[in-house]
């Protein structure tokens, strides 16, 4: 997907938030290796396989045209207090390696989590978008102004979580933003 400006990432998009362009590493489906490695990833303690999962796909993303001109890396945010029982957020665990790779900085606590939700796993579609909305602000929105962000994330699903966080980001002057995930869910 990172090849090609419009894929289906950036599908689920069109109409919805005006994105630079969107990827995904793999497809996501039950009993995949990649659901186990994401398992192991948001609740077995193995932060790791973010950090190298990003480092693999931040080596893809820079021989991607679309990917030359990012500023910042911006993970999706947990709540401080889920965070805290984590003890890590996998999207920053994802965003440092993609960093490493492309070069390019991690922008934490520009974008914040306001609220506690509950989780999205077992949620319905409508339910999902419902169950984000408003719970993102940017902080710090100088640090962002006028640069071209790549937004991400573990998974995308209905894309729920990325477009709050990306309306967020885009209600900041000139930001521009691009997307990527390690999975896309299979329809």
């Amino acid at each position: 997907m990172h090849l090609v400006q419009s894929n289906a990432f950036t599908e689920r998009f069109w109409g919805r938030l005006p994105i630079v362009t969107g990827s995904a590493l793999y497809y996501f489906s039950r009993k995949s290796p990649i659901q186990k490695a994401l398992h192991r990833l948001k609740y077995q303690n193995q932060a790791e396989i973010g950090v190298r999962l990003g480092n693999v796909y931040g080596r893809l993303l820079k021989q991607s045209p679309f990917y030359q001109e990012l500023e910042g890396i911006v993970p999706v945010p947990l709540h401080p207090k889920k965070e805290h029982l984590r003890g890590y957020n996998q999207s920053a665990m994802l965003a440092r390696g993609l960093a490493d790779a492309l070069q390019v900085p991690v922008m934490t606590n520009v974008l914040i989590r306001t609220a506690q939700s509950e989780s999205q796993t077992r949620k319905k579609r409508m339910a999902r978008f419902d169950n984000v909305q408003e719970v993102f602000a940017v902080q710090q929105p100088d640090r962002i102004r006028g640069k071209h962000l790549l937004l991400v994330d573990d998974v995308l699903t209905t894309g729920a979580t990325l477009e709050a966080c990306g309306s967020a980001l885009l209600d900041v002057p000139s930001v521009q933003l691009s997307m990527a995930t390690i999975a896309i869910a299979v329809h």
